[in-house]
């Protein structure tokens, strides 16, 4: 690509427009803007409290006093008298000191005659002319003055004294184009979503390429996605790769106590934006204030969020064509928000996030395996392949899972072992090796997994197996893992039907094997409901039922999110999809009984063997089913071997012997 010059690396920064201010960056809470607030309120405190420190008593009392020569002292103040009680005339010493009530006269004589005649010794106080004037008109004046400042004066600058004044101003927090260091080289496994904005990045770069024909620029790009696909990780290499101030902000920032907030933080968020552009407005679940208006729970005419709403559609119908100024909002709820919000001119685009494929999956686990000491020989198209319906975020955890317990192994590289290890920890949750389970609980768990494990390895339209152990794992007291060969973007009949009669396999060999049923196959009995009901109401596969849709529990209309949702069948087509679903149930467990009734010997030796080794894998698996016998240590075996490697700890010091020593 040939050089541009209209490039922000090769551009200066452009002077502000004249008769325009630069916006004033947001002011951190200083520690002297806090000390000066602390030493005001101390010296308000003190001014305050001055006449509170001595009890106060009337004249003719005070009088009583000096009679009865029990005063010590005095001094003649000009609104008061001090005085202190002689030591005999008082018990507790801090009751010596008190004040009394005086309304000063022109002659003091008859006073100072009576204090002299009790040998009360006594003086005028000495007026402190600068200390009266600032207490009496600074002071109040300098307090006045900086509360205004702290509340009022620093409302503009947004500084931590004036938060009162600055709920209205935006919480975005501003990534300079030095900061922002994640391109499209960290991000993968989203080609088309990439492809799809390369366009965005390449306008901000060159704007008057695409004005040159009179081209619209595309105001807003809508992120939508499942949790950990990238949305956010995307957002950033486009800030990347254009090299302009990307501004973040969470839905959930807007909406304050106070009514009202949430649009001034709107208009201040994009002010700031138009005076930096060009760069990118980053909302972060935007379904935080942009879902649908109406008068259902959602709000009514003066809800805070549709105040915000409001606020975020005008603003971005208001920019120009030379902004320069692109939103990019992420969320996974894309069917609640606003049409008014995502239809064109808005929201122009809305890029689709998805999980990644096999290839995805691969190329996610490469970006984060270059942060690891990875074995040559680990395979991680083996880990691609096993991790299906898996997001971006999921794929980080296993890496990082691996490298956690391959350095608690005292490994010197990451094998594929660890991967596969973190990859059942990141789904199924930790192994709980150190779980005691009695031997009943164990023989059950070991038939139930073996005949998930037969059925699987039998039938031809189910994935193939991957392993199966009976260590709890999670909730679960065993498991039986496959192996996709491929990502299913779509489900046949015949793979629905084989995975129905995986699920049973459990449930009919604890049948058969134990002579009684557990609930360790509530989860198998709901997924195959699952899928009957899947198999009838959504995608038409019932011959009895027909092509029909009546009706999908996934999803959201736009009542259905005010309403609740209601059947669109009658009670006569209810009972008829009730009997069709139980017929495909009975179907496949009558099957999957037969199928398994035919194999008795085959379940046995790998049920022995679970118990025997605890975790088998696929070829394992293979060599029981054709009939030869496995050579390997047993866990028994290999605790052994652990426990011979490590050396036994060096006896106290006081059993050792003098000779000993060095």
């Amino acid at each position: 690509m040939s050089k541009n010059t209209s490039n922000p690396k090769n551009v200066k920064r452009r002077p502000p427009k004249p008769g325009k201010k630069p916006p004033m960056p947001p002011q951190k809470g200083k520690p002297i803007n806090y000390l000066v607030i602390v030493l005001l309120i101390i010296a308000a405190m003190t001014f305050i409290s001055q006449g509170f420190t001595a009890k106060t008593i009337e004249f003719s009392k005070f009088l009583d006093h000096v009679d009865a020569n029990e005063i010590e002292s005095v001094v003649i103040g000009s609104y008061e008298i001090k005085a202190e009680f002689n030591d005999a005339s008082i018990q507790d010493p801090k009751e010596k000191e008190f004040r009394v009530d005086y309304q000063p006269n022109t002659d003091d004589t008859a006073l100072t005659d009576k204090l002299t005649k009790h040998n009360v010794t006594w003086k005028y106080e000495e007026h402190q002319v600068l200390l009266e004037f600032f207490m009496s008109f600074i002071f109040p004046i300098l307090l006045i003055v900086g509360l205004f400042y702290f509340l009022f004066a620093r409302k503009m600058g947004g500084g931590a004294g004036g938060m009162l004044m600055s709920f209205g101003r935006s919480r975005h927090r501003l990534q300079g184009k030095d900061h922002v260091k994640v391109t499209f080289n960290d991000v993968a496994g989203i080609e088309e979503a990439k492809e799809e904005i390369a366009e965005i990045i390449e306008f901000l770069k060159n704007p008057k390429k695409f004005q040159r024909l009179g081209g619209r620029i595309p105001r807003g790009v809508l992120l939508v996605g499942p949790p950990g696909c990238g949305k956010t990780l995307l957002a950033k290499a486009i800030a990347g790769e254009a090299n302009v101030p990307f501004f973040s902000i969470s839905g959930s920032d807007f909406v304050e106590m106070f009514v009202g907030v949430g649009a001034s933080r709107v208009r201040d968020l994009f002010k700031s934006a138009k005076d930096n552009s060009p760069c990118i407005i980053f909302l972060d679940e935007v379904d935080a204030i942009g879902r649908k208006r109406g008068a259902g729970f959602a709000g009514g005419g003066h809800d805070e969020r549709e105040q915000t709403l409001n606020a975020i559609l005008v603003e971005m119908d208001g920019f120009d064509t030379n902004d320069q100024v692109i939103v990019v909002a992420a969320t996974n709820r894309g069917d609640i928000l606003d049409h008014a919000l995502t239809r064109p001119g808005r929201f122009d685009r809305q890029v689709i996030v998805p999980l990644p494929d096999l290839k995805g999956r691969m190329q996610i686990l490469k970006v984060h395996a270059k942060k690891i000491k990875l074995d040559p020989e680990a395979n991680l198209e083996r880990v691609a392949r096993g991790t299906p319906m898996f997001s971006g975020a999921d794929l980080e955890a296993i890496i990082n899972e691996a490298a956690l317990a391959a350095t608690m192994s005292n490994k010197d590289h990451v094998e594929l072992e660890d991967l596969e290890e973190a990859r059942d920890k990141v789904r199924w949750g930790r192994a709980k090796k150190s779980r005691m389970v009695d031997d009943l609980e164990r023989k059950v768990t070991a038939y139930h997994e073996a005949g998930h494990t037969i059925v699987q390895c039998l039938l031809e339209d189910a994935d193939p197996l991957h392993k199966v152990s009976i260590i709890p794992r999670g909730p679960m007291g065993g498991a039986t893992f496959s192996l996709p060969e491929k990502d299913r973007t779509m489900f046949t009949r015949k793979y629905c039907l084989a995975l129905m009669q995986v699920c049973f396999g459990g449930r009919i060999a604890e049948v058969i094997f134990c002579d009684d049923i557990s609930s360790g196959a509530q989860g198998d009995i709901d997924q195959a409901t699952k899928i009957a009901r899947q198999m009838i109401v959504t995608w038409g596969m019932s011959d009895n039922m027909g092509p029909i849709s009546y009706g999908s529990d996934q999803g959201m209309n736009d009542q259905s999110y005010f309403l609740p949702s209601q059947r669109e069948y009658s009670e006569q087509t209810a009972q008829d999809i009730d009997r069709e679903i139980k017929r495909l149930v009975d179907d496949s467990y009558k099957k999957a009984q037969a199928l398994i009734e035919a194999n008795k010997g085959k379940l046995e030796n790998v049920a022995q063997a679970l118990l025997k080794y605890e975790t088998l894998d696929a070829s394992e698996v293979n060599l029981i089913l054709d009939g030869e016998t496995l050579d390997k240590p047993t866990v028994s075996e290999l605790l052994a071997q652990e426990q011979a490697k490590t050396p036994p700890p060096p006896p106290p010091a006081s059993e050792q012997m003098p000779g000993d020593q060095a």
